[in-house]
């Protein structure tokens, strides 16, 4: 394994295009994220595999971040130990099965157990974990309003609503001018539905990330001189359930998680 000692030998690596999909900024931010181990090099998708294998190596050492997200996840399996699982279950729409709660998240179940432990037919991982257990010791148990928000309009939403435009909805949108079956491939896949309220946008879709936290994506296309728009709406009643932290880590995470899909889906073309 070659070793990168320092920023300028991983920024060399890079595309220099500063797309942002590794959730940072730009390519100089990565490269020093890298070196201090908040990031590695397989977060940056343009790099080709055999480079990531060179400078990687066959594993990855455990890095500050990595240890921070253990810590989190501990505290909040801890609060989740002390739940009431028959009341929780109740509370946020999920279902108790045996002595586990069983939440549905975007069509797919995913079982808690009395330890905080997670497990489910689909993969799981820090970022799924976290705003499941989150909803578990969290949420306040009150019902969906009906009444659909931008990110900014919640409470705590406005400070970090620029970032949740450029990672979130800048790149679904991206993503939706690339890929006209989108809408539909995600109504099949998520169990999602077709809201009534959408406004006039030419496609829309509902998706439930969480029983009580759903989610509306309307989009606009392209006309005439005007580029295409893309918002993802809250519930106003969002952040009675999860932290703005949450929310936020919760909508980029499902527009990764489709760009993954599309991604797939168009190698399989």
């Amino acid at each position: 394994m070659s070793e990168l000692k320092n920023p300028l030998d991983v920024y060399k690596l890079l595309p220099k295009n500063n797309c942002g999909q590794c959730y940072l900024p730009t390519c100089l931010a990565f490269s020093a994220a890298v070196v201090s181990g908040g990031k590695k090099l397989a977060d940056c998708p343009h790099l080709d595999p055999a480079v990531i294998a060179k400078f990687s190596g066959g594993g990855r050492a455990t890095t500050l971040y990595d240890v921070q997200l253990a810590e989190k996840l501990d505290i909040l399996k801890e609060s989740v130990s002390r739940l009431d699982f028959a009341k929780t279950a109740a509370k946020i729409g999920a279902e108790l099965v045996g002595d586990k709660i069983v939440v549905k998240s975007l069509g797919k179940n995913f079982t808690i157990d009395t330890l905080g432990n997670i497990t489910s037919e689909c993969h799981t991982h820090p970022g799924l974990a976290i705003p499941l257990l989150s909803y578990l010791s969290e949420s306040s148990g009150k019902d969906v309003t009906g009444h659909w928000v931008p990110f900014r309009e919640l409470k705590n939403g406005s400070a970090m609503n620029a970032l949740f435009v450029k990672r979130g909805e800048q790149r679904l949108r991206k993503l939706a001018d690339d890929h006209p079956d989108l809408f539909a491939d995600l109504l099949s896949i998520f169990s999602g539905h077709i809201p009534e309220n959408d406004f006039a946008a030419d496609m829309s879709l509902a998706l439930y990330p969480l029983p009580k936290v759903p989610v509306m994506i309307c989009y606009w296309q392209p006309e005439d001189d005007l580029e295409s728009r893309l918002n993802i709406f809250f519930d106003r009643s969002a952040e009675d359930h999860l932290r703005i932290e949450s929310i936020f880590a919760l909508g980029v995470g499902m527009v990764m998680m489709f760009e993954k899909i599309a991604l797939k889906h168009a190698a399989v073309k």
